[in-house]
């Protein structure tokens, strides 16, 4: 009798599914370079994404295309910089394969580490309760063990507590030893150095007593879990057969560490990003990430994206040009479909007064040809750099918005409120007491300090707030009254099992009377925030997933400037470069092209240059259909006057062909 026969199937017919059974037809949605990226299935794969080249269409129809094959929703993992960056890339994959697109995990880095450690922390001493604190806070209780250690009373000046922080974060990001980020970014700093090591130490006990997390504490502690559990690495590895990054050029040393640990198993990762576009090093992002990807990740497969759906050639042109002169790259060459011969101009003038008449002379010209007020921006190095074109804006009436300045969770009136919300999820969250007790008339930051200590170690801190306050003595009645007052809110919040948008009610209402004593000047306008948060608490079920949102991304601004711009009107977008990375506009104009003010006078170290001239890059690729870089020829110097001003070194030998030339007259001297 003849044996059976089993016929295996030959790894071609694997490697080359039949596309009938998908219900999208990829080849006809994706460019070449798009589709080799998404029917790529195991292994590494690194997706060079030249600017305005469809990143996140590859990236959607890449999560699209794995459902498809079979995998489940739940092994793939989207980690993105925004909350709202993912939250639309897994709304656009649900709307083509349906539900089964929402059942993708994705997020931020952080929010994802947050996710794990409530669930898994306990195994590195962590409760599912712990508090995340922002910058604010951590400089505050950097502040209080720096004024309990007398580092503030010596006779030689000790560093602020926002400089510290800085330092010390900055350290972990780049995941070194903070001497040695005082000898590399803080020299100045370095006669500090024993204080400020002692600081750190401090400030990090003083954390892990209290079950608070900063920041960078998510990824850190997250990478610790990690490390030490090897059974729990293996399970989330195993649990997430399928890892995306997008804007993987922004990573720090931690992210790309964890992104090895969460692939241990497998190695399938795709990294989407620019090498390009890596300028965000001041953030402790690592432009060494994504050159090494192919080392960290062997048999690596690349592909690059280099039609871009953006701009028009010319000022594809230009980008390339100076890209191309980077001293370590991946090599790509940006083109487009686009029709249109229009070419950047380079305009020089007299002085920055000129370079500004200049500037808004052309928006209201734009204006009068068509183009709409919000399509136009004006882009700049540094803060510092629009301050005259600002006051000729205004001059002439033309509406700007300047992105910048306070973030709606940095403002103080919000922090207060948050304050209460965050001892009601974590009773031992002593800054938080802080910031709410020394709201109270009549109570200061030693009564505080004294009243704190007691509550955080109670089972019912409300009530031992309400029996201290009784023992501040006669002399501080109205502050024992104010205590108790506070001790009611607490008790009534704790109780309370209703949305976060009543619990948040409860709060502006006790609070809204302190908050116009204490802000008699322009109270109207925070109120208006308030209501702004009000609405925002509408959306949460969960007074914890609420804190934690606000602390992982708050909402950007304070919504009270904005208030008189019309918006039938809209306004012209006034930007620092980094603050306008994704973004794009119809028009560009980048001023101040000039070297010592772009690159600027601080970038003299090889690989600071390197990423200056990336930020020049950025800045190009913003602009859709008209590109203007401007200068002016005599600069103002604080030491010597005035100076004869040159174009920046990043376009100065660039061919008059890409980029012609015009100067600047005044139309009496045509005459």
């Amino acid at each position: 009798m003849a044996d059976n026969v089993i016929v295996l199937k030959t790894r071609m017919s694997l490697a080359e599914p039949d596309e009938s059974r998908f219900r999208i037809r990829y080849a006809e949605a994706l460019n070449a370079q798009q589709l080799a990226a998404v029917v790529h299935r195991d292994g590494p794969l690194l997706v060079i994404a030249g600017a305005g080249s469809g990143k996140t269409r590859t990236i959607i129809y890449r999560v699209a295309r794995l459902i498809e094959s079979g995998i489940s929703p739940a092994a793939i993992l989207l980690l993105t910089f925004t909350r709202r960056a993912a939250q639309e890339m897994l709304r656009r994959v649900e709307q083509l394969i349906g539900e089964r697109g929402g059942q993708v995990s994705g997020g931020t880095f952080h929010s994802f580490a947050n996710q794990v450690l409530r669930r898994y922390g306990n195994v590195i001493g962590l409760k599912p309760n712990f508090t995340i604190l922002d910058r604010s806070d951590m400089e505050d209780i950097i502040n209080l063990l720096r004024s309990r250690m007398g580092l503030g009373t010596k006779e030689r000046r000790f560093p602020k507590k926002g400089t510290i922080a800085e330092a010390i974060s900055m350290a972990r990001n780049k995941n070194r030893a903070l001497k040695q980020e005082l000898e590399f970014d803080f020299p100045h700093l370095l006669e500090h150095e024993p204080e400020l090591i002692h600081l750190a130490d401090q400030y990090e006990t003083y954390k892990r007593e209290r079950g608070v997390l900063d920041y960078d504490d998510l990824l850190f502690r997250l990478a610790e879990l990690l490390n030490q559990h090897e059974n729990l690495r293996r399970r989330l590895s195993e649990t997430y057969r399928y890892i995306l990054i997008d804007e993987y050029q922004d990573t720090n040393v931690i992210q790309a560490e964890l992104v090895r640990q969460l692939a241990a198993t497998h190695h399938n990762v795709m990294a989407v990003g620019d090498d390009a576009q890596s300028v965000y090093s001041f953030r402790g992002a690592n432009f060494r990430n994504i050159m090494d990807f192919p080392a960290l990740f062997p048999d690596t497969r690349i592909i690059k994206l280099e039609e871009n759906y953006r701009s028009l050639q010319g000022i594809l042109d230009l980008a390339n040009d100076v890209i191309s002169r980077a001293s370590e790259k991946y090599t790509k060459v940006l083109f487009t479909q686009r029709g249109g011969q229009a070419r950047p101009l380079l305009v020089r003038a007299a002085d920055e007064h000129m370079q500004s008449r200049f500037i808004a002379q052309r928006i209201l010209e734009l204006r009068e040809e068509g183009v709409a007020l919000d399509e136009i921006a004006v882009l700049f190095r540094s803060s510092f750099h629009s301050f005259d074109l600002e006051l000729e804006l205004q001059r002439r009436d033309i509406p700007f918005v300047k992105r910048g300045g306070f973030k709606f969770i940095e403002t103080a009136h919000v922090k207060d409120v948050l304050a209460h919300l965050r001892v009601v999820v974590n009773p031992t969250d002593a800054i938080s007491w802080m910031r709410a007790l020394v709201l109270v008339d009549g109570v200061g930051t030693r009564s505080a300090e004294r009243l704190i200590e007691a509550i955080i170690h109670a089972d019912q801190p409300e009530e031992q707030l309400a029996r201290d306050a009784g023992k501040l003595g006669p002399r501080l009645q109205k502050a024992a009254a104010g205590c108790a007052a506070l001790g009611v809110l607490i008790s009534k919040l704790r109780s309370h099992q209703g949305r976060p948008a009543e619990q948040l009610a409860a709060v502006i209402e006790y609070y809204l009377p302190i908050m116009r004593d204490a802000y008699r000047d322009d109270y109207p306008k925070r109120e208006r925030d308030l209501e702004h948060f009000q609405n925002l608490a509408e959306r949460y079920r969960s007074l914890e997933s609420m804190l934690a949102d606000m602390a992982l991304e708050p909402p950007s601004d304070s919504i009270g400037d904005v208030l008189a711009v019309d918006p039938e009107e809209g306004y012209v977008t006034l930007s620092t470069i980094h603050s306008a990375k994704g973004l794009e506009w119809r028009v560009i104009f980048l001023m101040w092209v000039a070297d010592g003010r772009f690159p600027g006078p601080m970038s003299v170290r090889p690989e600071e240059l390197e990423e200056e001239r990336r930020l020049m890059y950025v800045a190009i690729t913003r602009g859709r259909d008209e590109l203007y870089l401007t200068y002016p020829i005599y600069m103002m110097d604080r030491s010597l006057g005035y100076v004869m001003g040159r174009a920046s070194r990043f376009i100065d030998d660039v061919d008059a062909s890409l980029l012609p030339t015009a100067m600047l007259q005044e139309a009496e001297d045509l005459v």
